[in-house]
């Protein structure tokens, strides 16, 4: 046990990244399994996720107690990739990675551009391919040597088996060395890796059942069969930070500048129905000097006083469309709100929620806010999915993003222009004014900090 540790300190920031050929292959709930075992082992850990999810930092944040990170190299450029992440490593001992989607998928789907690859290039962080072993035998091996073979630096240091028999595993285990890998072992399917999903995937952490008994007996299954020392060897034997690229001074230095000027209280909707927030753009918005106040539009009756802006972010309204539209006393805040003049930044579900009605889970219509004139209503499949670049009227670049939703409009906004990247698809989107900014599209505020930062201290943006 001791030896992983000790190997594990020897660099600046030990280093780890779950990867995997494809989504549904056990990424999440093995790096929670994981998170948990060093939690066990009192090494304190940071967590990050490649891409734009939100729901799987949500599980990292459950195991360990603290927020996790996104790395997302569309939303920023390499370099401030790599400070966004070294600054966080300082945190902790050891920092965890989890992959999206498959380990080379990229923007638009024919690009490494953005994928969990392209992470562990920039980060300089080995990866271990988590390949579902269910149904396969020596085909697993043809399939880690085209991983390893497509790019010429796959940074693919080994492999975890998952839903694999210990027996499978032990016969498979030379073919995986003679590519150069290293073998940790073979997870068998168990219950204890099941997790309940929806539309837009895995149920939320205080959603699933006895999760916090799953993943307990996760880390006690994945330590007796796994590898663990050299997991924590191999995060331990990497570059040291100061050998990479340097930090991007300037990147953070005006951030930290501007927490010294207090602006003002923004109350943030928090609960079952609103949950979906970057950390970054937290984090972005205090160092600005901006205090968060949490509330929550299902239980609480009234906004938290003082407040000069509202943060309504993405999550589930329709699944408690009934709550949120029986709590009257807070849609009529939100109203006076909005007719008052405070600023209004809503994404996605915040966005379906200052609508006139939305359809909820169970069917029904229900009254919401009415800020927006327009009816959510279920779509039945994904309309608009994926990164974009919006675009104001006069054709310049405003902010990036990201849109997944499974409900929609009858009037999402034209203000701005969507425009995927790689692609000529695009569409209108957004309803802009000096006080509202609401629309499908999850914002990156460090994508483009002056914009943010000018729409809320009422002053023009000059690009």
């Amino acid at each position: 046990m001791e030896k992983g540790v000790d190997a594990a300190e020897k660099t600046k920031y030990p280093r780890l990244l779950f990867s995997a050929p494809a989504s549904g292959s056990g990424k999440t709930m093995i790096t929670c399994g994981f998170l948990e075992i060093l939690r066990k082992r009192e090494i304190s850990c940071i967590s990050c996720k490649c891409g734009p999810d939100y729901i799987d930092p949500l599980f990292h944040r459950y195991v360990l107690g603290i927020w996790g990170y996104n790395l997302d190299s569309f939303f920023l450029p390499p370099e401030q990739v790599r400070a966004l992440f070294f600054e966080k490593a300082q945190k902790g001992k050891m920092a965890v990675i989890e992959g999206a989607m498959g380990y080379y998928d990229g923007v638009a789907g024919i690009s490494t551009h953005a994928s969990a690859y392209e992470i562990a290039q920039i980060t300089d962080t080995p990866s271990v391919l988590i390949v579902d072993g269910k149904k396969s035998s020596l085909s697993l091996v043809a399939l880690v040597k085209g991983f390893l073979e497509y790019q010429k630096d796959s940074r693919i240091s080994g492999v975890i088996l998952n839903r694999t028999s210990a027996s499978m595993a032990g016969r498979l285990k030379p073919f995986f060395e003679q590519l150069g890998l290293r073998f940790f072992g073979a997870v068998p399917e168990c219950k204890e890796a099941m997790l309940e999903s929806r539309h837009l995937g895995l149920t939320l952490p205080g959603e699933q059942i006895k999760l916090r008994e799953k993943i307990e007996a996760l880390a006690c299954r994945l330590e007796s069969c796994l590898d663990v020392e050299g997991l924590l060897d191999l995060a331990g034997n990497v570059p040291e930070a100061e050998n990479m690229c340097p930090m991007d001074e300037g990147f953070f230095k005006g951030r930290k500048k501007s927490r010294e000027k207090k602006k003002g209280r923004i109350a943030i909707a928090s609960d079952e129905a609103f949950c979906f927030y970057y950390q970054e753009n937290c984090e972005f918005l205090e160092q600005e000097g901006w205090e968060l106040v949490p509330f929550s539009p299902i239980h609480d009756r009234t906004l938290p006083q003082g407040v000069s802006a509202l943060l309504l972010g993405g999550g589930y309204p329709e699944v408690y469309a009934r709550q949120l539209s029986e709590n009257r006393s807070m849609l009529e805040e939100i109203r006076a709100a909005e007719e008052y003049g405070i600023k209004i930044l809503a994404e996605c579900g915040g966005f379906l929620y200052l609508h006139q009605t939305l359809e909820g889970e169970d069917g029904n219509i229900y009254p919401m806010a009415g800020v927006i004139r327009a009816h959510g209503y279920r779509a039945g499949k994904l309309s608009r999915f994926g990164y974009v670049v919006l675009y104001d009227k006069s054709g310049r670049a405003i902010i990036r993003g990201h849109e997944f939703h499974y409900w929609d409009s009858t009037m999402p906004g034209s203000d701005w222009r969507a425009v995927k990247p790689l692609s000529s698809i695009g569409w209108d989107c957004m309803v802009v004014t000096d006080k509202l900014l609401a629309g499908f599209p999850h914002l990156y505020y460090l994508s483009r900090p002056g914009w943010v930062r000018s729409f809320l201290e009422n002053r023009p943006y000059h690009g």
